[in-house]
Order: structure tokens, then sequence, then C-alpha cells
């Protein structure tokens, strides 16, 4: 057979581009990448971030931004595959249609308009483009679900990924290419640059630098490197059109403490902070608020996985691995 007719051999040969591949999850797809013998093109806004990554002659840089068309239409050139995970998780965010709404939608719409000569993506979204904003306690959801209710005002991450997603099925539609999406939980696990300390992360850092107490909240989440192994395998096993929910457990914050108390030498906080005392918290810290409180506390939700896991043949790391690497790792950078 010749080169050029195995498509699983020219995919590594041609390369595969790695959009935000700088972020926390596109970091290790480009890592996880590299280990399997892919070319990879990794597009970064800013090129000094380069050195996240290991000196590998398979690895190609590009500087290209989601608003700039130009710039993206050179990264894509001469690419088949493309895994998108350039997007925005901030954290109390002050400009929410700047800084999260149009990072993902803009950004889909502009990446859309260059990929006539693009066979397979597979696409990063989120479980909040599944989870509605108001829910009953104790729900599961599933990957039919949609995050119907959320706006730009109300839950504007969750508007954000999900009509990320209509967009690029909608461009999907009528063309001759493989479309995946990935939908993560909250991500936690080693981060691998310091700029990833921040969206996701931020919830282990309230153990390593935060008060002693916890709030009562219940925190949906999985690994990094089963999140990167499950965009680099559904290039070859993800079914078209399918939405994979990546999900490994739900905790909440105290049992969070609990387990890197018994995993790791010292003390994390596991006291829980009583709901009145929460509430008055949100009104002075600046990345909290009542509203935000009032649907977390003492609530939960589920995520049914359902065959993610076997189809796309992840690692599924345990528990308490992915809690101790992430601290041990934050640690590090300090």
């Amino acid at each position: 057979m010749r080169q050029e007719d195995d498509p699983v051999l020219s995919r590594r040969v041609m390369p595969v581009l790695v959009t935000g591949a700088s972020g926390f999850i596109g970091a290790h797809v480009v890592c996880q990448l590299l280990e399997r013998g892919f070319s990879v093109r990794a597009m970064l806004r800013d090129t000094s971030l380069s050195a996240i990554f290991p000196s590998n002659e398979n690895l190609e840089i590009v500087k290209a931004d989601l608003f700039d068309v130009e710039s993206l239409k050179a990264a894509v050139s001469g690419c088949e595959d493309v895994i998108h995970c350039a997007a925005a998780l901030y954290v109390g965010a002050k400009d929410v249609k700047r800084d999260v709404v149009d990072p993902s939608v803009v950004g889909v719409q502009n990446l859309c308009s260059v990929m006539d000569g693009v066979k397979r993506i597979i696409h990063t979204s989120s479980v909040a483009a599944i989870r509605s904003t108001d829910y009953e306690n104790g729900k599961v959801f599933s990957r039919k679900d949609w995050c119907d209710d959320a706006t730009e005002t109300r839950n504007a991450y969750g508007f954000a990924k999900a009509e990320a997603e209509r967009i690029m099925r909608e461009w999907a539609k009528d063309r001759d290419v493989r479309l995946v999406t990935i939908h993560p939980s909250i991500v936690f696990g080693p981060i691998l640059h310091k700029r990833h300390l921040e969206g996701s992360m931020s919830y282990l850092k309230h153990f390593i630098k935060g008060p002693p107490f916890v709030l009562d909240v219940h925190i949906n989440f999985v690994d990094v490197r089963d999140v990167a192994v499950a965009h680099v395998n559904a290039l070859e096993k993800g079914v078209d059109r399918e939405r994979y929910i990546i999900h490994k457990e739900g905790m909440w914050m105290k049992e969070i403490g609990q387990t890197l108390s018994q995993n790791l030498p010292q003390k994390y906080a596991t006291r829980k902070l009583p709901s009145a005392l929460a509430y008055l918290l949100a009104i002075f810290h600046p990345k909290l608020s009542v509203k935000q409180l009032k649907g977390s506390l003492g609530t939960q939700v589920g995520y049914d996985v359902e065959d993610s896991f076997s189809t796309l043949d992840l690692p599924n790391y345990d528990v308490a691995s992915t809690l101790v690497d992430s601290v041990n790792s934050v640690k590090a950078q300090d």
C-alpha cells in the first residue's frame, strides 16, 4: 500500500493542526500527538509559549489568531485534521462577551471560513454546552442534552460553548467532513506551564493557597490526560457527528480535601463553611457572587459518559492520582 493510500500513516505525515495549543487541554493534546508519532502544527498567539513543548522534529509552531482570518488560513493550509481547542475560560471575567463569548463563537465562525480542505475535525466543547443553567438537584445529563437556557448575561460560558458547537455542526452538515465533539467536565491534572494555573485549576489552588475551609460545592472533574487521549483517539475512533462526555467523578470540596490529606504528607482544608458565611464571603470576594452560590451551594449534577471511555480507549486515571498529580504540579510552579 502506498503511504498516501494509508489514512492512518498519512495522518502522521500531514500535520495535525491544534488550535489553542498553549492552553491546558491544547498543550496536553500536542504532547500526546507527538508521543504517538504525529506531525503537529501548534497554533499559538504568542510563539514564546512554544517553550511549553519538548523539542521535536515533528512539531511546527505557527503564529495565528482566531480573530485574524488570514493567519488562520495559513495555519490550516495543508492540514486534513484539525483539533480545535482554542477557547476561553475566564473565572470572574469582567467583559464576558469579549473574554468568553467571542473567542468561542466568533473564533469558530472564522475557523470554519478557512477549513474547506479539512477532512476531520475534533472540536473541544464542554459539559457546559450540555448542562442547563437551571436544573433539578441530582439530575444526570447525557450527550443528548443541550444548554438551551443560557444567554450571554446568564451563564455566558455555557452559552458560548453551546453556540460554538452549533455553528461547527451547521458548517459540517452538508460537507464531506467528519466532526466529533469532546465534552470534558472540569479539567484537573498536571500543568505544563504556570499559565495553566488559571481556569479550571483555580479550584485546586484553593486547597494550596486558600483559607482553611471549603464551600459546600460539588465539582465534576476529569483528568487532562484522559481528555488529551480522547481528542487524539477521536481522530481514528470517534463516530462522525457524535458527542463524547469525558467525565470521571463528582466530589464535594470537602471530599477533595480529604482525598488530598490521605494521599499527601500535609493536611488540606476539609471544614465546610456554613452557607450564611459563604454568602457573606461572596459579597466581598472578587471572583464570587451571591448569585453564583445560590445555584451551586449544596447542589449537584451528574453526567452519563455512556461508552465514551471504551469507544475512545481512554486510560481512565483514578481520582486520587488526578488530584495528587494536580497539586504536586501546582506546587512545582512556586
